[in-house]
C-alpha cells in the first residue's frame, strides 16, 4: 500500500494519514515470538485471531488443517485487507511447518486444485486469494529466531510490527516498511522499501538464505541455487513456489528518529504541480538517512520527511526551502526509533480501497507532460489520494541489482494511486477516475511499475513488473513449477 493517507467519510484525517504513511512502505499484527508455536491462532486480515479448529472438526486430510466453507473460521481466513475483494477458495490449508506447506501443495495438485499463496493478505488485486481453489496460509508462520552474526530468521507470516517489537529491543533493523499488518513474505519478495532503504538497501536486498516449496510439493533451498535466490529479491510472490523460511541480515538499528510535516490546503492542479516540483528538486538532495513522501488527498497536501541520524548542515537548509512554498511546517521530537515508527503503523482494519502502482519516474521531467491531469482528477475525486515516494541512495546499488530479481533501482521515486471507501456504493466514481489516470499514465510511456502496488489495469504487467527480468524469471517458472500450480492473474508464466 502507500505511505501516508487522509480523510475518507467515517475515517478520520489522522487514521489515514496513519494508514499511507505506512502503506507506501510496504506491513500486519501477529503474535511474532522467538519459537515456532504451532498453538499460536492464525489471524485474519486484521490482525485478529480467529477460533482454532473445533476439536470434533472432520478435515479433508489428516496429515493437514484444512479449511473449507463449512468450517466456522472460513469467512475470516478467506477475507484479505480489501474489502472490495470476495474470493472464495474450495479449501484453505493453515500451515504451521515447510513439510506442512508440501504437504498440502501435493494435496492440491492430487485434487486439481490451483493455489494461491497468503502470508498477510495485503495484496491490492486480492491475488493471496482464489475462487475455488486452495489458498495456503502462512500466517501461523510467524516466528523469529535471533542469530548470530547479527542475522535473523524469520517466518513468512511475521508482520512488520511484530518484527520490529522481536528485533528492535536487541538493537537490530532490517530495513523494511512501517504499515503494521503487511506480512514480511509477499514485502520481500516483491522488493520492499521503507523509510530505512535509502540509507540500507531494500528489504530483498537483505535475505541471505530462503527455504521454497515447490508447485509440485519439493522442498529446496537457496543455499543450492543462486538462480533461485536471485529470482527471490524482487520475483515477486505466488510465482514459482511457496517461501516457508527466510534468513536475513541485520544492521544496528538507529537510536531514534525525527519527523518533518509541510501541509498546503485548497490547492489547484497548478499550485500541487508546482510544489511537487520543488519537492522533487529537494527530495533527492536528503541525506540517506532521510525518508519522504508526498500525499495529494483533494485539495490537500501533506508531505512527510523522517530522519534517524543527527542532522547536518544540509538538512536544515533543504526543510526551509520546502517550507517556503507551503502553507504550514513543523517538526515532531525526536524519539526511540521503535516508538515513532508506531506513528506510521497505519489503520490496522481491512477496508474498501483501490491502490496502484503509478509509475516510477527520475524526477519532475518525467511527469511534468501530464501531472496537472492527474491532480485534476484526484481534487475533483472524494477519497482519491496520488502519493510519490522517495528512492535513491542504497537502493540504487549495483553490486545488489546483479544478485536481485528488482528491476527498478535507477530511478528516485516511485508513485502510487489510491482511492478509499466507506462503503461499496462509493467504488464507481473511483474506479472511472482510477482506469482513467492509469491510462494518463501508460499514454504518456511510463511503463515501470511495482509488483506490490499490483494493477489488473496493467496492459503490460510482465514488463511493468520486471523488466528485463522476465524471460530470467519464468525459466525459473518452468523449473520449479512447470504445471503452473501455483498461479494468479499476473503470475509468472513459463
Amino acid at each position: 500500500m502507500a505511505l501516508i493517507l487522509l480523510k475518507v467519510k467515517q475515517y478520520t484525517r489522522k487514521d489515514f494519514i496513519k494508514l499511507t504513511t505506512a502503506a507506501g512502505a510496504a506491513f500486519y499484527l501477529s503474535a511474532c515470538g522467538l519459537n515456532n508455536d504451532k498453538s499460536k491462532p492464525a489471524k485474519t486480515a486484521a490482525g485478529a485471531a480467529v477460533p482454532e479448529k473445533p476439536a470434533h472438526g472432520d478435515s479433508p486430510s489428516a496429515h493437514i488443517d484444512l479449511v473449507d466453507k463449512n468450517d466456522p473460521r472460513y469467512n475470516a481466513l478467506r477475507a484479505g485487507f480489501n474489502k472490495r475483494i470476495d474470493k472464495r477458495p474450495k479449501l484453505i490449508a493453515l500451515c504451521t511447518s515447510t513439510a506442512e506447506v508440501a504437504a498440502a501443495v501435493r494435496y492440491a495438485h492430487d485434487k486439481g486444485l490451483p493455489i494461491a499463496v497468503k502470508s498477510g493478505g495485503h495484496s491490492m488485486e486480492g491475488f493471496s486469494c482464489n475462487d475455488g481453489g486452495m489458498v495456503i496460509n502462512l500466517s501461523k508462520m510467524d516466528a523469529v529466531e535471533l542469530l548470530h552474526d547479527s542475522k535473523i530468521k524469520v517466518g513468512p507470516g511475521c508482520t512488520i510490527s511484530d518484527l520490529y517489537d522481536t528485533i528492535l529491543p536487541h538493537g537490530r533493523l532490517l530495513p523494511a516498511g512501517s504499515c503494521a499488518t503487511v506480512a514480511i513474505g509477499g514485502l520481500t519478495l516483491g522488493g520492499g522499501y521503507g523509510i530505512c532503504a535509502r540509507k540500507f538497501g531494500l528489504t530483498c536486498d537483505h535475505l541471505v538464505e530462503a527455504t521454497m516449496v515447490d508447485g509440485n510439493g519439493n522442498i529446496h533451498s537457496t543455499k543450492d541455487d543462486a538462480e533461485l535466490m536471485w529470482a527471490l529479491k524482487g520475483g515477486g510472490t505466488g510465482n514459482f513456489g511457496i517461501v516457508t523460511e527466510m534468513t536475513f541480515t541485520t544492521h544496528p538499528a538507529p537510536p531514534t528518529l525525527q519527523a518533518h510535516y509541510f501541509k498546503a490546503r485548497k490547492l489547484t492542479p497548478d499550485r500541487a504541480a508546482s510544489i511537487l516540483q520543488t519537492w522533487m528538486e529537494l527530495a533527492p538532495q536528503l541525506p540517506d538517512s532521510c525518508f519522504s513522501g508526498y500525499v495529494l488527498n483533494g485539495g490537500t497536501l501533506n508531505i512527510l520527511i523522517t530522519n534517524y541520524e543527527p542532522e547536518n548542515e544540509q538538512l536544515p537548509q533543504l526543510l526551509k526551502k520546502l517550507a517556503a512554498v507551503v502553507d504550514e511546517f513543523r517538526s515532531s521530537h525526536t524519539g526511540t526509533l521503535q516508538r515513532m515508527l508506531r506513528n506510521y503503523y497505519g489503520v490496522g482494519k481491512p477496508l474498501y480501497f483501490r491502490n496502484s502502482s503509478a509509475g516510477f519516474f527520475k524526477g519532475y521531467t518525467d511527469v511534468a507532460p501530464f501531472i496537472k491531469d492527474i491532480f485534476e482528477k484526484v481534487i475533483a475525486t472524494p477519497g482519491m489520494i496520488y502519493q510519490v515516494n522517495t528512492l535513491g541512495g542504497k537502493i540504487n546499488d549495483a553490486a545488489a541489482e546483479k544478485l536481485s530479481s528488482y528491476p527498478h533501482r535507477a530511478y528516485d521515486f516511485v508513485s502510487e494511486l489510491q482511492a478509499y471507501a466507506s462503503a461499496p456504493s462509493q467504488d464507481s466514481r473511483q474506479a472511472d477516475a482510477t482506469s482513467q489516470i492509469l491510462k494518463i499514465i501508460e499514454q504518456h510511456g511510463i511503463a515501470r511499475q511495482y509488483v506490490n502496488y499490483c494493477s489488473t489495469e496493467f496492459s503490460n504487467w510482465e514488463h511493468a513488473y520486471y523488466g528485463d527480468n522476465y524471460p530470467r524469471l519464468q525459466a525459473i517458472k518452468r523449473k520449479y513449477d512447470p504445471n503452473d500450480n501455483i498461479r494468479h492473474p499476473q503470475s509468472v508464466r513459463g
